[in-house]
This record gives structure tokens, sequence and C-alpha cells, in this order.
């Protein structure tokens, strides 16, 4: 499927704005009291983290890709 630079250049945005979110959460649970007791959580959100890093690399190939 193609897609317009406008819509990858959001999808850049939204995966950033996701991305930020899901560090912070991270943050949160590790200085909790006892974060051993949100272990599946922060794996949740690291697992996450990790699947948006990659997206994110791939959208921005893509759009170097369309500037050749």
């Amino acid at each position: 499927m193609d897609y317009t630079r406008e819509e990858l250049l959001e999808a850049k945005r939204q995966i950033g704005s996701t991305l930020r979110k899901l560090r912070e959460v991270i943050k949160t649970f590790e200085t909790k009291e006892d974060p051993g007791r949100y272990k599946s959580q922060l794996t949740l959100a690291r697992r996450r983290v990790a699947a948006f890093t990659l997206v994110g690399e791939l959208v921005e190939r893509e759009l170097k890709q369309m500037e050749n």
C-alpha cells in the first residue's frame, strides 16, 4: 500500500507522541514503592517502546525514499 507524505508525517508525529507517553509510564512504574509489583506492565510498556521505535524507523526510511 502506498502512503502519502502527509500520512507518513502524521504517523511519525503520532509515533513520537506515543513513545514519549510510554517512556513516562515506564518512569512512573520504576519509581513506585514496589516496582516488582508492576513487572508485567513494565514488560509490556518496554515491548511497546521497542515496537514503536522500529515502526518509527520504518516510517523515516519510507520518507527518505520518497525524497529520492
